[in-house]
């Protein structure tokens, strides 16, 4: 049986492999396209928001990744309804399915001795990080509806016994919301076991016991190589 030397995806431009690997490096494989998706992970942004995301990335860079995933159908740009302006880009569902892959990819380099959780990180970065480093056998049981509002991100994380699901959305009404300028802060705080009085700009609204004991459920693997 022959198979087809070429698809529309374009698979094999850079590797010439049918490996599924290969493929996924060709999509997301260019500097900065895997941490668009992470941005978008937890819902759609606007141009200028994944650039505050990625302080690093060029206008340019930033135009061509995004054209180049949207070509590749990881994501879609979609306008706003009235009375808003401009549009935001959103990932497709294939798109969102990544968020295993970039999970595992995560939890993988945190193992290594080279990695550096003090360096800087977006909000994203940092909800993404809660996705990976979740522990179900030390939520023990937990239960709770938290809110993040960090660097101007609102996320909503919900804890339901053994899962943890986090989504870009208004905090209010949580039962603890944690308020902090920038993510580095809470980073320190949850894996670098930094008390909040510490950390002058960062604030509990709720029932801090709450949020105590999702803290205590996310930790980093240890180091392994």
């Amino acid at each position: 049986m022959k198979l087809p030397k070429e698809t529309k995806s374009g698979h094999g431009k850079w590797y010439g492999d049918a490996c599924g690997t290969a493929f996924a490096m060709e999509v997301i494989g260019e500097r900065w396209a895997l941490l668009i998706v992470r941005e978008l992970m937890f819902g759609a942004l606007r141009f200028s928001d994944l650039r505050a995301g990625m302080p690093g990335i060029s206008a340019k860079v930033l135009t061509e990744r995004l054209a180049g995933l949207e070509a590749a159908g990881v994501l879609i740009r979609r306008k706003l309804a009235p009375p808003a302006a401009g549009q935001v880009y959103e990932l497709t569902a294939w798109g969102y399915a990544a968020e295993t892959a970039i999970m595992e990819m995560g939890r993988w380099a945190a193992m290594s001795c080279a990695h550096d959780p003090t360096l800087p990180l977006s909000p994203a970065s940092l909800m993404m990080s809660f996705r990976t480093m979740f522990d179900p056998a030390l939520a023990d049981g937990l239960e709770a509806d938290l809110g993040f509002v960090v660097a101007g991100q609102a996320f909503r994380a919900t804890v339901r016994t053994d899962s943890l699901k986090i989504r870009r959305t208004p905090a209010e009404g949580a039962q603890a919301i944690l308020h902090a300028p920038a993510a580095p802060l809470v980073a320190a705080h949850v894996y670098g076991d930094v008390p909040l009085a510490e950390l002058a700009a960062v604030r509990v609204e709720g029932d801090a016991t709450v949020l105590a004991r999702f803290v205590a459920s996310v930790k980093l693997p240890p180091k392994i190589g």
